[in-house]
């Protein structure tokens, strides 16, 4: 792991000082910045320091996608099966679930059942001062229509937007150290992008609206065509075109290395924009982060340890078990940000809950890495003759 990498929950910590810290002594740098946008019928549709911050993060990932290895996939059924069970028809129900009861009934008290946060109006809809849309109800803030809905369902959005974007670059390093089938990962981070232009918007439409929250469709539409498709095309091509000109050994060993810290820099420097919008929430109830951050844990736990579970019980071997169950447990929070931030706003409480996600993943993902690491005698291993055959197809398992 690199410096970034290996201490990311210290920079983040850093960041939210930085934010809060930047939005009293300049409280109008965000707005500003938040007002760089590209306005379709004067709504802001694509905040633009928030597009090049994600592009950057984003296409480091796609990037180094080996696009030829997702047509081996297909010789690994059982992992491959078992990974998308568990990240599309699971996860995000009981992200739902888990989330709605923690901040809508367990925590409700505390967060306050009377507390409001506006959001952005939904692209494309035109409503009067004082109709209702979802749970929300419109009204004028500074010459401006937002929607006023109830502050848990808010955080519950980002909840929901995390729990239906799996698999992010760093699940690469979670496998890695957890000793697992390096194939079989970059395998699912490759497919699980490509399914995300389809599923993310799908269910992230539908559980909003479950949750009475506003379901800006185009929008979320338009969010994975800036987010997931665009980094995607441009990693796909560019990748192409340097392992072409400058040889695989080179892009692998060197152009790479020096995308890693762009990546982590370029979300740092998002969730500087973050905070330094939600200081005075998180100035005026710290414990704000507490309750977003438990329903968050739990449902990594679950997920991670149904993976594991499942695994066990279908006869895996531990280097496709391990990457088969920090996929699942694992979010894709950069897409997951810049959709809250697209939908909601850079002030929005789904927004900051998204942000938690990051907070809290580094510090969990190493402590599941250390528990596969420690329990894998639990799995049969593959032999060392089909580890070195191919990266992508399930290893014939042999008793350790």
């Amino acid at each position: 792991m690199s410096l970034f990498e290996r201490y990311l929950t210290v920079w983040v910590g850093l960041c939210i000082i930085s934010g809060i810290v930047l939005g009293k002594v300049a409280p109008g740098f965000a707005k500003t910045l938040d007002g760089m946008a590209i306005y379709v019928d004067d709504a802001p549709v694509v905040s633009i320091p928030i597009a090049v911050c994600l592009f950057f993060m984003m296409y480091p990932i796609m990037v180094k996608i080996d696009f030829a290895e997702v047509l081996k996939a297909g010789k690994a059924i059982r992992p491959v099966g078992l990974t998308l069970f568990i990240n599309w028809a699971i996860k995000p129900f009981t992200m739902y679930a888990i989330a709605s009861f923690f901040l809508g009934t367990l925590f409700l008290t505390f967060i306050g059942p009377e507390a409001v946060d506006y959001v952005k109006m939904p692209f494309g809809v035109d409503l009067v001062v004082g109709a209702e849309y979802g749970s929300g109800k419109v009204v004028l803030i500074d010459g401006v229509k937002m929607l006023e809905v109830p502050l848990w369902r808010s955080y519950l959005a980002g909840c929901i937007l995390l729990g239906i974007a799996p698999c992010t670059a760093m699940v690469l390093v979670w496998g890695f150290l957890a000793k697992g089938n390096d194939g079989h990962t970059l395998v699912m981070v490759a497919i699980n992008s490509l399914t995300m232009l389809v599923l993310y918007g799908i269910l992230g439409g539908f559980l909003l609206g479950v949750g009475k929250l506003p379901v800006p469709w185009q929008a979320l539409l338009l969010s994975i065509a800036v987010y997931v498709a665009l980094p995607l095309v441009a990693g796909y091509l560019s990748r192409k075109w340097l392992i072409a000109t400058r040889g695989e050994v080179w892009f692998k060993e060197k152009f790479l290395h020096v995308l890693t810290p762009v990546t982590i820099a370029a979300l740092l420097v998002t969730l500087i924009l973050l905070f330094s919008f939600k200081g005075e929430t998180i100035l005026s109830n710290p414990l704000t982060i507490l309750w977003i951050a438990i329903p968050l844990l739990i449902q990594t736990i679950v997920i991670f340890a149904l993976g594991y579970l499942l695994s066990k019980f279908m006869g895996l071997t531990y280097e496709s078990a391990a990457p088969t169950a920090m996929i699942g447990a694992s979010n894709h929070f950069e897409v997951a940000i810049a959709t809250a931030t697209m939908l909601y706003g850079l002030s929005s409480g789904a927004a900051l809950a998204t942000v938690v996600g990051v907070l809290i993943e580094v510090p969990l993902m190493l402590m599941l890495v250390r528990f596969c690491v420690r329990t894998q005698n639990w799995f049969p291993h593959m032999s060392n003759h089909d580890h070195c055959k191919t990266e992508a197809t399930e290893p014939m398992a042999v008793s350790k």
